[in-house]
């Protein structure tokens, strides 16, 4: 370097540069290292997949083919794409495994679950369901069903306790949920133990249970004579009668049982807030025991009763037993996602590094223009349209939809086939 005067002046001349290298410092390679993969992976779930392994390694030179590597340099390492590829994997088998959920959990709910690591691994021996065909058991319908049919009194799994008062004479309000808290506390019923401080539901209140069928069957059972001499048609003997759907029978029965409430009862009531008033006031003459069914009301539905098997099963998507995607299982089509997605993914990165030196390098006489924002703009609309494709992609193949797809096509065949002309047999 040298110092020149001018004027009385001294100032330094321009440096002569000798550059040791004309390109980046950092630069893809045209082709990956096989051997280099699972060291460079960030979750590395896949590290013991050998098509994954080579995968990745391909992923480099499909990269570097499609940025154009063999005409300007790319700012990004192997390691870059080795890591993209693998999220690319992920992602996939993220999508898949929402899709096959929404297929599932109806089936699946309050069934077995499992413990996961970091990288979403069963670690407790459970079997993964995630290329499982579901086997369709309707539970969550039968669970719903089962509340239904409880209210109804029809049936279901929740318990139902019975328990009655002595009445008094002259007294007609009763404190139910007293009654039946002293006498849990006191023991030697079905319940004790189960009420404390918990509220019961009284489902009924009844002082004689009628016994509606043989009143309403008779001797005849049912085939003639029906409660009160009743018959169908005109005859009522043993061997000449009209035959006449059951259900009508079922519906007579009910309306009869009824009646029997509502008829022949001499007693009706009001019950709030499991407080129960009696009309008209009881007396000496009245029955001497008023019974009542009640449940016990509990904020864990699934603490009794049959219901046990759900309390740490599966309730949601996220406690399904589902691992990630074994990559030996994923086809063409996906493989193809994966690389597409992984293309992006390596967009995005590499757009992110030139954005750091703004929109141009200087060099000596001029200057190189960088394409950081087209990068991310690209990287960005292209994950989104590629997310949007394989969703709506899954979205026609839910089991559902496969459903009308069988159903239209029989349809479609059903109406071929009547317009065929159909052969005159001639004898």
């Amino acid at each position: 370097m040298k110092l020149l005067r001018k004027s009385g002046d001294f100032f330094m001349a321009f440096p002569s540069l000798t550059p040791t290298s004309a390109t980046s410092a950092i630069t893809l390679t045209s082709t990956g290292s096989y051997d280099n993969v699972a060291d460079s992976l960030a979750i590395g779930f896949y590290t013991g997949s050998i098509a994954f392994l080579s995968g990745a390694t391909a992923q480099v030179a499909y990269t570097y083919k499609r940025l154009g590597g063999d005409v300007l340099d790319i700012e990004l390492k192997a390691e870059n794409i080795y890591n993209h590829y693998e999220e690319s994997v992920l992602e996939y088998s993220y999508i898949i495994n929402l899709h096959q959920a929404r297929n599932a959990l109806g089936s699946s709910l309050g069934g077995e679950t499992g413990s996961f690591n970091h990288q979403g691994e069963i670690v407790d021996g459970t079997e993964s369901k995630s290329l499982k065909y579901p086997k369709f058991l309707f539970d969550y319908a039968f669970r719903v069903a089962d509340k239904f049919s409880t209210e109804s009194i029809v049936g279901g799994t929740e318990r139902i306790y019975s328990a009655s008062f002595t009445r008094e004479s002259g007294r007609q309000d009763y404190d139910l949920q007293t009654i039946v808290s002293s006498s849990a506390a006191a023991g030697g019923q079905t319940f004790s133990g189960k009420i404390g401080n918990k509220r019961i539901k009284v489902r009924q209140v009844y002082y004689v249970s009628p016994q509606a069928m043989w009143r309403f069957y008779g001797y005849y059972g049912g085939l003639n004579v029906v409660g009160d001499l009743y018959n169908y048609g005109m005859y009522s003997d043993d061997s000449t009668f009209n035959i006449i759907p059951v259900w009508q029978n079922k519906l007579q029965a009910i309306s009869y049982e009824d009646h029997l409430y509502t008829r022949t009862s001499h007693y009706s009531y009001e019950l709030v807030d499991n407080y129960l008033r009696i009309y008209p006031i009881p007396n000496d003459t009245s029955p001497s025991q008023f019974w009542f069914r009640f449940s016990v009301q509990d904020n864990d539905a699934y603490a009794t009763g049959s219901y046990e098997n759900g309390v740490n099963g599966i309730n949601n998507p996220n406690t399904l037993p589902f691992e990630n995607l074994s990559f030996e299982n994923i086809n063409s089509m996906g493989q193809q996602w994966i690389r597409r997605f992984s293309l992006a993914l390596s967009k995005e990165t590499l757009g992110q590094v030139r954005g750091k030196f703004g929109n141009s390098i200087p060099i000596p006489g001029d200057n190189v223009s960088l394409n950081a924002t087209e990068l991310l703009s690209q990287a960005a609309a292209e994950q989104t349209t590629l997310r949007e494709e394989l969703n709506k992609q899954l979205d026609e193949m839910l089991y559902s939809k496969l459903a009308e797809t069988d159903k239209a096509m029989v349809e479609n065949t059903n109406a071929i086939v009547g317009l065929s002309p159909l052969k005159i047999y001639v004898g």
